[in-house]
């Protein structure tokens, strides 16, 4: 396979424009996975290697993105824990969230081999992908992870009763945490091993605690799955959603990109983050609410921080949300590749 603008960029090296992928781009928005889905429940979608492949191929021939993100769930690592998990229509529901559990870790059983399946649908995405065409692995962050573990989907936007269980149990919290870590690690290296040329670890609900409080429990776990990652030459991106200055303290020792936010502008989040580390997003993915002349002059400030800065992968600041037009996705994708970014 021929080199990508992503790979390239994620070395270092300067593109004729930035490379771009969405958050969430396999669904919602598109027609064709639409039509999918009513033939498979999610499960079945992501459990059939061919449909899982062909549903993570499906924003490459529809949108034209510079790469695939494999089509999965961060809950997959509760799942391998032996938490009962069903995905509904209505989302994905855990038997009996841990929080609300006697004892929360008594019935915790880590089983890598429920993760298989996953790793056949990588073998097939591999196989069957369009040339020049990287494949973007994923698992959920530690924090993010535990909040649905402890929780459930109920108030999901907040967590109170997971937030509660984080200050009331430390010494379980800290115990849940490295559990969750040591499978994400085993998890991502066997994402590797099948053939995942970028990873990245969404931290969707980073911004819910104090980041101090972040720092102390959930980075040196974000920290041990980079390292595993970038051991096996795996370029990494960090996706800390609603972090705000904490991105200050994060590192190059931590990630290869920084993915940013909606709530952060690019220049600011360019002068406080590592010059080292380069920056990917953060497009509000509302912005597609809007007209297509709106959209594009709400993306000036985005044209001009990818002409100064080449260390740069477009992005959205979080997925595309349910109800957002195929054709405005279309548009934004077609508008990367049509405006001229002068490099």
């Amino acid at each position: 396979m021929q080199e990508s603008l992503i790979l390239k960029t994620l070395r270092g090296e300067a593109t004729e424009r930035p490379p771009f992928w969405f958050m969430r781009q396999a669904g919602r928005v598109l027609p064709s996975y639409l039509k999918i889905k009513e033939n498979y429940t999610f499960w079945q979608m992501m459990q059939k290697p061919e449909v899982a492949a062909e549903v993570t191929l499906l924003p490459v021939n529809d949108l034209g993105v510079d790469a695939a993100i494999l089509f999965s769930d961060i809950l997959v690592i509760p799942y391998a824990l032996g938490m009962g998990l069903d995905f509904t229509d209505n989302g994905p529901v855990f038997e009996k969230p841990l929080a609300f559990r006697e004892n929360p870790l008594a019935d915790l059983k880590p089983d890598p081999s429920k993760l298989n399946y996953i790793y056949a649908v990588i073998d097939e995405i591999i196989k069957t992908r369009p040339e020049k065409t990287p494949l973007i692995g994923f698992c959920g962050a530690p924090l993010t992870v535990l909040l649905f573990m402890l929780q459930g989907l109920g108030r999901k936007g907040d967590f109170p009763d997971a937030i509660k269980f984080l200050y009331e149990n430390p010494e379980a919290t800290r115990t849940l945490i490295d559990q969750v870590t040591e499978l994400s690690i085993t998890y991502a290296l066997g994402q590797i091993e099948h053939g995942v040329e970028v990873f990245q670890l969404f931290d969707t609900h980073a911004g819910l605690i104090p980041f101090t409080m972040y720092q102390e429990l959930f980075m040196p776990a974000v920290r041990k799955i980079a390292k595993a990652v970038r051991d096996k030459g795996v370029p990494f991106i960090f996706f800390p959603k609603g972090i705000g200055v904490g991105i200050t303290e994060i590192t190059p020792e931590d990630c290869d990109f920084l993915s940013v936010d909606w709530q952060t502008p690019l220049e600011i989040a360019r002068k406080l983050v590592h010059p080292a580390i380069g920056l990917q997003g953060n497009v509000d993915p509302r912005l597609l609410y809007a007209s297509e002349v709106e959209m594009e002059r709400q993306l000036q400030p985005v044209l001009e921080f990818g002409r100064k800065h080449t260390n740069f992968i477009f992005n959205l600041g979080h997925g595309f949300m349910p109800g957002l037009s195929y054709e405005k996705a279309k548009f934004l994708a077609d508008w990367v590749k049509r405006v001229d970014w002068q490099r």
